[in-house]
């Protein structure tokens, strides 16, 4: 086994990297950090991984990747499974990319919301939850749109890494107050993804999606 994940069981990021892992049925080490209450990614020995000092990391041999999004991108590529979530074809990679970065972007702003309300990290709560509903409805307008025109998905007629990055933020949501059933079309959506083979979840997702 050559992957190895650094990984905290609460975090949304690291949980998207480990659903993508459980998806394609790879196996992976996985290395427990002591995030909450120890900060254990800021230590000098992970500062040296990477020194942004979050998670997750991933290493592979002498590779080491640092945000979720550009690891599933990797594992897209370089696993035989994902070929199927990263299309080859040009405008079908370019809007998959352009779902991961508003994942890393826009939703950052419910991922923060969620650590506020979950490990008090300092936020402005009120801030943040406009910024995730905003966010979500971006989401939910897209998919709206998507469902009118036959379609299913973020991209495409399957799942894409694309779908599994923007899961975890809205799927978590309720942990700061977001009530799901704003969002019909998002709900929807939340319920394929429960069904992709290898689907795992984490505490905070209901299992009513």
């Amino acid at each position: 086994m050559s992957l190895v994940l650094h990984d905290y069981e609460l975090d949304a990021d690291c949980y998207t990297v480990r659903l993508f892992l459980a998806i394609l049925g790879v196996p992976a080490e996985k290395i427990a950090v002591d995030v909450h209450p120890g900060h254990e990614e800021r230590s000098p020995a992970y500062l040296a991984l990477n020194p942004r000092g979050s998670l997750p990391i991933l290493v592979d041999d002498k590779l080491v990747l640092t945000e979720a999004e550009a690891i599933l991108a990797y594992l897209a590529r370089s696993q035989p499974a994902g070929a199927a979530f990263l299309p080859e074809d040009p405008s079908g990679f370019g809007r998959v990319m352009d779902w991961l970065f508003f994942a890393r972007g826009r939703l950052a702003a419910a991922t923060l919301a969620r650590l506020h309300a979950m490990l008090e990290v300092p936020a402005d709560a009120a801030a943040l939850e406009r910024e995730a509903r905003a966010a979500f409805r971006v989401m939910e307008d897209h998919l709206t749109a998507r469902h009118l025109a036959g379609s299913a998905w973020f991209v495409g007629d399957a799942p894409t890494i694309a779908d599994i990055a923007l899961f975890p933020p809205i799927a978590l949501s309720r942990d700061f107050g977001i009530d799901h059933d704003e969002y019909p079309a998002l709900r929807r959506w939340m319920r394929r993804v429960r069904t992709i083979p290898g689907f795992i979840t984490m505490p905070g997702i209901p299992d009513y999606h």
